[in-house]
């Protein structure tokens, strides 16, 4: 089969490798249909995060089960499905109470050993904790096939920090980040009834994009008086912040605009980060949240969000390739051309 693989810094290939087998009974054969490009895939592809080179790219995917193994009992050949970016037992005491990345026996696509969602096929352990039926209306659906695909990360993971940081019907949001994961958490403010919603990032179009999701506000970070454009828009200060790109310079500023017994949700992939302002933590009592989305636990909801036309994520895609064409996808959102990248790599 075709996968994308990883050789070094900027260097990143579709090329033959072999096909994956089922080890397990709980084990099923996902044909991929659309595969993703995450900001989070950039970090070993610009030399940030150290990979090995032959190891496999991707983590967002949906897809056909060509297989099932003798012990799946909630999927079979054909199913629709659509994976979170990490599998795991759904039998641990983390999985029963709505962690499943805490699993010990959790996974992640791609790397060194797994399969990854820029390929062919998919060997998905854990089949019926992981996987969640795609409907038939979605199926369906050529521009629902595309939003589903965000619903495997950065749309759980945009709900992850809407959730943590107490997004309320009528309350104030700030959302740090005008990538893909802030829109998103954009689109769940609004789902969640928040009356102002404020976005901060520095890119005209993708702050164009928030205010369609329904950002109330739209404000540059780069602006001198950011900070005080913020405040004035959330009189004072949100009760809800939500950090959405993982550096020290955007969770500075979430910590600047929580007001005073509010909550900052974390949910970008730290890179950078060395510095927490722990004195305003604890003279505002504030409190700071977020992190790894288990977006496994929101896949079901979202689904149905995104089956009765209350959510849809499908502008984050700005770009869609062909499977071979995911070297130039990396380079595209490298270069900040492309918000993200959907790979089209079979028919539904």
């Amino acid at each position: 089969m075709k996968a994308t693989v990883f050789h070094g810094a900027r260097d990143v290939r579709v090329e033959t490798v072999p096909d994956p087998v089922r080890k397990a009974p709980t084990d099923v054969l996902v044909r991929v249909v659309n595969a993703a490009i995450c900001g989070s895939d950039l970090w070993p592809y610009r030399g940030i995060a150290q990979w090995t080179p032959g190891s496999r790219l991707g983590h967002e995917f949906t897809g056909i089960v060509e297989e099932a193994g003798s012990a799946v009992t909630g999927f079979k050949k054909g199913d629709y499905v659509a994976a979170p970016f990490s599998y795991a037992d759904g039998s641990c005491s983390f999985c029963r109470e709505g962690l499943p990345t805490s699993c010990p026996s959790v996974g992640f696509w791609g790397g060194a050993i797994n399969d990854g969602g820029q390929g062919q096929f998919v060997r998905v352990p854990f089949a019926d904790a992981t996987l969640v039926a795609i409907p038939d209306a979605i199926r369906a659906d050529a521009a629902k096939r595309v939003a589903v695909l965000a619903l495997t990360d950065v749309m759980g993971t945009g709900f992850h920090g809407a959730k943590t940081a107490g997004t309320e019907a009528g309350g104030d949001v700030v959302i740090v980040g005008d990538g893909a994961v802030g829109l998103c958490a954009v689109i769940a403010a609004r789902y969640l009834g928040a009356e102002r919603i404020v976005c901060v990032g520095h890119h005209a179009g993708r702050l164009g994009i928030a205010a369609k999701f329904g950002a109330t506000h739209t404000i540059d970070s780069h602006e001198p008086d950011a900070v005080d454009r913020i405040k004035e828009a959330t009189n004072g200060g949100a009760r809800s912040v939500v950090e959405a790109v993982g550096v020290q310079s955007t969770l500075d500023l979430a910590l600047e605009v929580v007001r005073d017994g509010g909550t900052v949700s974390f949910v970008g992939v730290p890179a950078g980060m060395e510095k927490l302002a722990f004195r305003r933590l604890f003279s505002g009592n504030v409190a700071l949240r977020g992190a790894l989305a288990p977006v496994r636990t929101y896949l079901p909801e979202l689904m149905e969000a995104l089956s009765a036309g209350k959510i849809d994520p499908s502008p984050v895609f700005t770009s869609n390739l062909p499977l071979d064409g995911s070297p130039d996808g990396y380079r595209a959102m490298d270069q900040r051309e492309t918000i993200k990248v959907c790979l089209d790599v079979s028919s539904p």
